[in-house]
């Protein structure tokens, strides 16, 4: 009888922390040893391992959550992981070796990584805790301010640092108001010198972004909500949010608890073990020779060894790391490293170009770099940073220093880019840790021919995104001719690999009439799609067959599906049609009546001239439709919002054009038109344009010969001003430019993409061909959005009648 032969149980491997370095040690580890260990990772968040560096583009409304996500569940699944998401470790059990989580998960190990991170500080002051007073570390803390900036107001962040400057574009990006109060004379003041921080801190406030410099705080004021900031001079500003990014702070009580060592972080040895040989740690947790650091590139470092050693090779060490910074700031470069405020022993190389916003410092100790800051044109970071760590003499071309190496006179590199000059071992991606042998390695040795492909392979570029020029430099030197740097599509979404064309497309062409029938015909890899491609898709069917596509409501996004903003406390804002913002006396008394009767906690004017009925609850909504009895204004929708009007030729002695009349009509003229996201009209019945004409998808301004009409233009964080489209005579030819030009958009724009950055990347030209100098498809387009129109009900007065269900089950999550 032979002998049943019983396999080894893998050792067992659990990581506390699903962040950007616990998971990079894991990835790291299975390229060196993938079947030693049986992985088990707790995660308190509910997503998988996502860039926390992007979640500034998630705040701002310019990507989705999906998009940021490093490590998608597939993943997991596919190393054979076994992931506990929104599950927080309570417990380490050093003699039994196990872990257990706040909801009774016990996990058993051999080896234990902890990478549980840093928390945000909270100044110690009076009223920290009141409602309204947030951080901002993650996807949590987002959420919390996208619900808290839906009402507008004021902001303000204490901080000026990189955190309360990303939060301070994010939140200028959601409408408010935003002043950050910082204690130091300059924002930045740990990456810039006086001067940079100057250059930055005047464009942002040409963004719109106040600061209050010098600044102490000393309480938080407000009884059930913050409602004000209080200084230790005494000095009051008031605000509706307030955002503390002062700065973070190891994680440790669960290794303290475990009777870890612990000093400011988790004390780790250069194998980064802790004092427990059997647990490693690293990341913002970790304090190593006396420091710690939040950056994301000695994090990846650690990450490395880690898993060198969980790896049982034994091999390499962490000695710490000598940091750069470089950093995009509402789309403005920075870069610093090493001691670049200089002082004694020290000599200053210094390049300042104000009108171009280009300010460079290289701090040289004996010919030799020891620190460097760059503003504006960061593209000699990398070089700079070579220079400093290799300690090389710089006294052949130091009058030239501040140019890079192009302008090294005798190098013989003219015409060579600058990247393919650095040396190997050189630094090209700060955020991941990535040299420049590494990515010309990978291009050869996998094939790479793709900036997506040695994103994937590498994951240079693949977070903050500033290093993507010299990847391409790369790329192009390494392949010569065979490189092709024609932008390649970008997928509609991870559910399939076809861009936003190619599905309309296929819409069209095979008139796919509903979602699902969409998602069948284009093989998705996703049966139910996802929160990205759903409502898009859906919007391009009704788009392309407005009379016979199927609208699905639970591909809408929530507001549109209840046809109500959604508040942060759950209860809904009521904006009814106002035309023009125009009113009456009989109209505002039943507005008033319906606010008192059903106990509206707030009535409020919008920035396009209607009342905002806030603090509705859902069941309250048909009532309150039916007793208004007014039309939706349709705030919550990619649809047309408002058409703002000043007072025109009626009341005012500026007015050469009857603006408010022209108001009306346009609204009504396009009234329930649905768009790939939100519109906002307005009509200035005079150059003085008091109605802000030139911030709008559509603008116009009454001229003594007739109208001006302007598109493309966005009043929000990325302020555009609207290119001049062409002039018209009369009311008709307007409406008639107006139907076109929004029909052109709604055809050919991607879904979530605004007219300002549509007009920029069609180009002002292409449209002006179809919608001004060409007639008949001008008629057409108009023709096209009447018809669309017609299809269209008012979904209040479908609510009311019973023929819409707004307390239909939620859009089932499906991860992407």
């Amino acid at each position: 009888m032979n002998p049943v032969s019983v396999q080894p149980r893998k050792a067992r491997l659990v990581v506390v922390g699903n962040g950007m370095a616990g998971i990079r040690a894991v990835e790291e580890l299975l390229k060196m040893a993938p079947d030693l260990y049986e992985i088990t990772i707790f995660g308190d968040e509910p997503h998988p391992n996502y860039n926390r560096i992007l979640l500034t583009p998630v705040l701002a409304g310019e990507m989705a959550l999906e998009e940021t996500i490093l490590n998608p569940l597939d993943w997991y699944a596919e190393h054979g992981i076994t992931l506990h998401t929104g599950s927080r470790v309570a417990m380490i059990d050093r003699v039994k070796r196990r872990v257990v989580t706040e909801d009774g998960r016990v996990a058993p190990y051999d080896r234990l990584l902890l990478a549980t991170g840093a928390a945000a500080a909270i100044a110690p002051i009076p009223g920290n805790d009141l409602p309204g007073v947030v951080s901002y570390r993650d996807m949590a803390d987002v959420a919390a301010l996208i619900r808290d900036s839906g009402l507008g107001g004021e902001a303000v962040v204490i901080g000026g640092g990189l955190l309360g400057l990303e939060v301070a574009h994010g939140l200028r990006a959601r409408g408010m108001g935003v002043t950050v109060v910082h204690r130091r004379a300059w924002p930045l003041d740990k990456q810039l010198d006086a001067r940079g921080g100057a250059l930055l801190q005047r464009a942002m406030e040409a963004r719109g972004v106040r600061f209050l410099l010098g600044k102490e705080s000393a309480a938080v004021l407000g009884d059930t909500r913050v409602r004000g900031l209080r200084f230790t001079d005494g000095g009051e500003i008031p605000t509706d949010v307030l955002v503390m990014t002062i700065g973070i702070k190891p994680r440790i009580e669960l290794a303290q608890a475990a009777g870890l060592q612990c000093e400011t972080g988790i004390l780790v040895n250069d194998t980064l073990q802790t004092y427990d040989p059997r647990i490693y740690a690293v990341g913002e947790c970790v304090q190593h020779r006396g420091q710690t650091y939040g950056l994301v590139a000695p994090l990846f470092e650690q990450a490395k060894v880690a898993a060198n050693h969980l790896a049982e090779y034994g091999r390499m060490r962490y000695q710490g790391s000598v940091t750069s910074t470089k950093l995009k700031v509402t789309g403005i470069e920075l870069f610093s490293a090493g001691d670049f405020m200089g002082g004694d022993h020290c000599e200053e190389v210094t390049l300042l170009d104000g009108g171009q916003g280009v300010y460079k410092k290289v701090i040289l100790r004996e010919n030799r770099v020891v620190g460097g800051l760059l503003y504006g044109d960061t593209g000699i970071g990398p070089w700079l940073f070579q220079l400093m760590r290799d300690g090389t003499d710089v006294s052949a071309f130091r009058d030239t220093l501040v140019f890079g190496e192009t302008h090294l006179g005798d190098s013989g590199h003219a015409g060579e880019s600058q990247a393919a000059r650095l040396a190997d071992g050189a630094e090209i991606c700060g955020c991941n840790g990535v040299s420049k042998g590494s990515i010309v390695k990978a291009i050869r040795e996998q094939g790479l021919f793709t900036l997506e492909e040695v994103r994937k392979c590498t994951k240079a570029s693949a977070s903050c995104g500033s290093c993507t020029g010299l990847v391409e430099q790369l790329l192009a030197s390494t392949l010569g001719g065979f490189y092709d740097s024609t932008p390649k599509k970008k997928a509609l979404c991870g559910c399939t690999d076809l861009s936003h064309q190619e599905v309309r497309d296929a819409i069209l062409e095979e008139k796919l009439l509903s979602v699902r029938q969409a998602f069948a015909y284009l093989d998705w890899r996703h049966p139910g799609g996802c929160a990205t491609c759903r409502p898009a898709v859906n919007y391009y069917i009704r788009t392309a067959w407005p009379a016979e596509g199927v609208d699905d409501a639970q591909s809408r996004f929530i507001n549109e599906r209840a046809h109500a903003n959604i508040q942060r406390d759950g209860t809904y804002s009521v904006v009814p049609r106002i035309y023009g913002g125009v009113t009456s006396p009989a109209e505002l008394k039943r507005i008033a009546e319906v606010a008192e009767r059903h106990h509206v906690p707030m009535v409020k004017f919008t920035g396009g001239q209607r009342l905002d009925l806030l603090g509705v609850k859902k069941e309250d909504l048909p009532r309150i439709w039916a007793e208004l009895d007014m039309p939706s204004g349709h705030a919550y929708g990619k649809a047309l919002r408002t058409v703002k009007s000043c007072v025109g030729t009626e009341f005012c002695r500026f007015g050469v054009q009857d603006s408010t009349r022209l108001a009306i009509e346009l609204e009504r003229g396009l009234e329930r038109m649905w768009a790939p996201h939100k519109v906002k009209l307005a009509a200035s019945g005079c150059p003085r344009n008091c109605a802000e004409s030139t911030i709008k998808d559509f603008g116009v301004i009454g001229v003594d010969s007739g109208w001006e009409l302007y598109v493309g233009g966005n009043g929000g964080m990325k302020v555009r001003a609207a290119d001049l489209l062409c002039k018209v005579k009369t009311h008709e030819e307007v409406l008639e430019v107006a139907k076109a030009f929004l029909q052109m958009y709604r055809e050919d724009a991607q879904y979530l993409e605004r007219t300002a950055p549509w007009v920029e990347r069609v180009g002002l030209d292409s449209i002006k061909a179809v919608v001004v100098n060409d007639l008949e498809s001008r008629r057409q387009l108009a023709a096209r959005m009447d018809f669309a129109l017609s299809q269209e009900k008012d979904p209040w007065a479908e609510a009311i009648s019973g023929r819409l269900d707004i307390h239909a089950a939620p859009l089932r999550r499906i991860p992407a």
